[in-house]
């Protein structure tokens, strides 16, 4: 049998070991970036055309390196930064392993220009698909200014994958905002095809932050700090008033390293249980100082996931740091985070009789019966102290349950039969019931029907939307008065791509300044004080998903200002409103299931309340 195991020459060998580090142009600027930082550079610019994918340049005022140094940093597993295997457990430096510049040089046309600040002239290198086609003296600045072109040029299928310069532009910015805030007092600055993003001069931690993010996002912003024997924490967590539905700014960093780590992730949530809703996501901007054995940061290629020895007690500390800042700050409700709130009562004075709590039961309630229902005329507020207690009932279905709860609420209006024709038709019945202003009832046949309002509007809206977009377009209402809106600058040029689908939209939105938009008209089916938060769901929504294709991003933008634009539970319905809003319903393609799988009718028939009396 011939032999069969070769080695792989080294061309192909490379562009293998680009794969694992080199993912899409923001894997690139990623290791550039911390190279630089690396390098003790204080002012780093970031240059990138067609999002990274024509050029991604990097120059800095750092220590430079030699002409030696130049050639040999482009050999794989060539570096400065270790020497023997125990050296990877005693780490400060961001980059170690030394194949960043080997495997970006595997994929691309890299020119370098660097020179030390001992040296007359630097040294220029041109490389591409990890082949030396260059190397001479050059005139440059001390420090190294490297350029990366085309990238994926020799890998057609690995730029293929891409996806579209919006998309591309969020990782490149992500990655950027990653280095620069745990850096403050290095001045950082981002040009996107010769249009300035950020640019942020050294300044303390806070500043950076709001520099990055927005001004607004100064009042947002409480401090953390606590220092144990096992790690010092420090950095900022957002109020819990500004959660977000989608999570946003969720910053972790081990010695300056982002990291990503859903157990300590975890740790920030549950100090936040109480203080925010189920579905939103806090902001947190925390830095850990950890002793740099009691850490491997070598798991992962990217070196974005870290092993902790401890994790446990790392949680903990973070858990109980964030809740003592939110205490502090008089942001919970008290600073004893141990104590059930529900027996701190005050105690009474000596001698003070104790009055046990009361039931007070109206024998005369009937749940069908509104005037009934009231109470007798002569009956009296139960005395204070007193806990009032409903009467338990037989276990019934949820549904029916919660009918059986809102009875007492029910705004009364006539019902009658109804004619069974159709089948939705048979589902529709004239004159309804609005239930804890979140459910519309009515009777069909011997049954109930209940619709869920805001979840019914939005199933319509959506069909109105998409509607008007596959025929000539959502129509427009021009504002009274342009809005102007900014946003912090990642999210600027996030919104700036979307801004021809926005027009399609009804939206009639153009830039305004640097990171501001004007609008002076919105869709017809939003009202002027939703707009600013139609924006954001788009950007909340482009971020997280990365829709294929033009069809499948205007579907998305489609539920999200159906969403923005419904009625909220707890808004009263005349019974017009609820009549229409279930004609419409019922006219839609799918009535009976919401934009995201959930019911948006519940059918109770004679059976289902035959049962509640059992």
């Amino acid at each position: 049998m011939p032999d069969i195991i070769r080695l792989l020459p080294d061309s192909v060998a490379n562009q293998i070991a680009a794969g694992e580090v080199v993912q899409r142009p923001a894997s690139a600027v990623k290791e550039l970036l911390e190279n630089a930082i690396d390098a003790g550079a204080d002012r780093i610019q970031l240059i990138i055309e067609e999002s990274g994918k024509t050029l991604i340049q990097v120059i800095d005022n750092g220590k430079g390196m030699s002409e030696t140094d130049a050639r040999m940093a482009f050999e794989r597993h060539a570096t400065s930064k270790i020497s023997k295997a125990e050296d990877l457990f005693s780490l400060s430096t961001k980059g170690f392993r030394g194949e960043a510049l080997a495997s970006i040089a595997a994929v691309a046309q890299v020119e370098i220009k660097t020179k030390t600040g001992q040296s007359e002239l630097g040294t220029r290198l041109r490389i591409e698909g990890s082949r030396v086609l260059e190397q001479a003296y050059c005139d440059t600045a001390r420090g190294v200014n490297l350029e990366v072109k085309n990238l994926f040029f020799n890998i057609p299928a690995r730029r293929n994958f891409l996806k579209s310069d919006t998309v591309e532009l969020r990782h490149i910015i992500d990655e950027f905002e990653r280095v620069a805030i745990p850096h403050p007092d290095v001045h950082f600055s981002l040009h996107h095809n010769k249009h300035e993003l950020f640019d942020l001069p050294a300044a303390t931690l806070r500043k950076r932050i709001v520099n990055i993010f927005g001004n607004k996002f100064n009042e947002k912003l409480v401090p953390v700090e606590e220092h144990t024997p096992i790690l010092k924490l420090s950095g900022f967590i957002g109020k819990p008033e500004f959660s977000k539905k989608t999570r946003g700014e969720q910053f972790f960093f081990a010695n300056n390293r982002f990291i990503k780590n859903n157990y300590l992730h975890k740790a920030v949530c549950v100090a936040f249980e109480g203080l925010i809703s189920e579905n939103s996501h806090p902001s947190y901007f925390l830095f850990m100082e950890i002793d740099p054995q009691r850490i491997d940061v070598n798991i992962h290629p990217t070196k974005t996931e870290i092993k902790f020895d401890d994790e446990k007690a790392i949680f903990t500390i973070i858990k109980t740091a964030v809740k003592h800042a939110l205490g502090q700050y008089n942001i919970a409700p008290t600073l004893d985070f141990e104590v059930d709130q529900q027996f701190n009562l005050k105690a009474p004075k000596p001698g003070t009789a104790i009055e046990p709590p009361g039931i007070t039961v109206n024998p005369g309630f009937n749940p069908f019966d509104q005037e009934k229902s009231r109470g007798p005329k002569d009956s009296k507020p139960a005395p204070a102290g007193t806990t009032k207690r409903s009467i338990p009932i037989s276990p019934v279905s949820q549904q029916w349950e919660s009918v059986m709860n809102q009875l007492p609420d029910l705004e009364a209006s006539p019902q009658e039969e109804l004619p069974l024709e159709e089948e939705k038709e048979s589902y529709a019945p004239k004159t309804y019931t609005q239930v804890g202003s979140k459910y519309i009832m009515g009777t069909h046949g011997d049954g109930l029907i209940m619709v869920h309002q805001q979840r019914a509007h939005e199933r319509v809206l959506f069909e109105r939307i998409s509607k008007a977009l596959s025929q000539q377009g959502v129509p427009s209402q021009q504002l009274l008065f342009p809005q102007n809106i900014s946003f912090a600058p990642a999210d600027f040029e996030l919104l700036r791509g979307l801004f021809p689908l926005l027009h399609e939209m009804g939206f009639d939105i153009d830039a305004f300044g640097k990171h501001e938009a004007i609008v002076n008209g919105v869709p017809l089916y939003l009202e002027e004080g939703q707009l600013q938060h139609a924006l954001e769901q788009f950007i909340e929504q482009e971020k997280d998903h990365h829709a294929q294709n033009k069809e499948e991003q205007m579907k998305n933008m489609a539920t999200a200002m159906a969403k923005v634009a419904s009625i909220r539970v707890g808004q009263k319905l005349s019974q017009s409103e609820m009549s229409g809003l279930v004609d419409e319903l019922f006219a839609t393609s799918a009535p009976y299931v919401s934009l995201h799988g959930k019911p948006t009718i519940v059918n109770l028939n004679l059976e289902d309340l035959d049962k509640s009396f059992n």
